[in-house]
């Protein structure tokens, strides 16, 4: 014998679930102006969700390379002391100061990005217009880094 399951409404159909609760206020409903096209508000607030979900995107980022930087130098410090042994630091402080100026420099461009792109937002003649992207020049600062890397750990080889 099957259980019978309740019949599902198609996603169009939907109900209020009910009066509200004792004491509590009614829905806020919005006069919205017949100027003001609903559509084009909607999609502009999606487009500020979408820039600041953006901007704590590149805060992470940002943060993560500057946090790499400072943890790369202190570790590389503490296996010396650990170790006794007072080798050339240099390249290591080269590379770690590279990643937080990468961090530094990428988030003071994303904030200025963040901020042109709600300038742009706030227009009534807001048009899409291709900017540089900050992603690439990122990861062109780290695979600049990354050589550097790689040819001071040659060099030491080297010596």
């Amino acid at each position: 014998m099957g259980v019978a399951l309740p019949r599902r409404r198609p996603p169009c159909h939907w109900t209020h679930p009910g009066p509200p609760a004792t004491g509590a206020l009614p829905a806020a409903t919005v006069s919205v102006p017949a100027s003001v096209n609903l559509t084009n508000e909607l999609a502009r607030q999606r487009n500020r969700d979408a820039a600041e979900r953006t901007l704590m995107a590149w805060i992470r980022t940002c943060l993560s390379l500057i946090s790499f930087g400072f943890g790369l130098d202190k570790i590389v410090a503490a296996i010396d002391r650990a170790t006794g042994s007072s080798g050339p630091r240099s390249g290591v402080i080269a590379v770690a100061l590279a990643f937080v100026f990468t961090g530094i420099l990428s988030m003071a461009v994303a904030t200025v990005e963040h901020l042109r792109e709600l300038k742009r937002l706030r227009r009534d003649d807001f048009v899409y217009v291709e900017t540089p992207r900050l992603a690439a020049a990122t990861a062109t600062l780290i695979t600049l880094i990354g050589v550097m890397a790689m040819g001071i750990l040659v060099t030491g080889l080297l010596n």
